[in-house]
């Protein structure tokens, strides 16, 4: 009997395994698109995810937080702002971003690592920083992108840690990016 109360205050009394995580949000009314790619360490609002909606072909690189609620009036007004936040298709957000509630990411836009999003930030973006802002659009940054990979020594998947990367590979590469960059597939 005492193990059975127990089972049941552990489901209600915290969120699921992170196994589980993501289709737990979907069960709870989160919206995601084909091709979503959320890596590790990433929050979805788990009380408020229902407001969330994500694009197809997103990525949540490491770290994200995406909020669709500020608390910070609970305190004085008994009330808790909510707000829906979208994500179009086509989207990379960069490690460790933190993306506040009531913003609409348009489709085909890259947040840099580490920004905080504060306000919408529209179709082909390429958005940084604390507030982020936009400094280019995504366009020139994938087009500078392309020229970069005729400089840098690009490496294929037989270099990656999918594919059970061997010391000697990882030795060579580093040895081969003398000039600090290269392309993975």
């Amino acid at each position: 009997m005492i193990n059975n109360l127990y089972r049941v205050f552990k489901r209600f009394s915290s969120p699921p395994r992170p196994y589980s995580l993501l289709d737990e949000l979907k069960r709870k009314g989160l919206k995601v698109g084909a091709n979503f790619d959320m890596q590790a360490g990433c929050i979805i609002d788990y009380s408020h995810c229902f407001h969330i909606t994500i694009g197809n072909n997103v990525t949540l690189a490491p770290r994200v937080h995406i909020l669709a609620h500020d608390a910070s009036t609970k305190k004085f007004f008994n009330y808790v702002k909510i707000g829906k936040v979208q994500i179009g298709n086509n989207v990379f957000i960069g490690a460790g971003t933190i993306i506040l509630p009531g913003v609409y990411i348009g489709d085909n836009v890259v947040i840099g690592a580490g920004s905080v999003v504060t306000h919408d930030i529209p179709e082909d973006s390429l958005a940084v920083g604390n507030p982020a802002k936009i400094i280019d659009s995504c366009t020139n940054f994938i087009e500078r992108r392309k020229l970069e990979m005729n400089k840098y020594p690009c490496f294929g998947a037989e270099y990656t840690e999918r594919k059970k990367l061997t010391i000697e590979q990882k030795e060579q590469m580093n040895n081969i990016m003398r000039d600090r960059f290269a392309y993975i597939i």
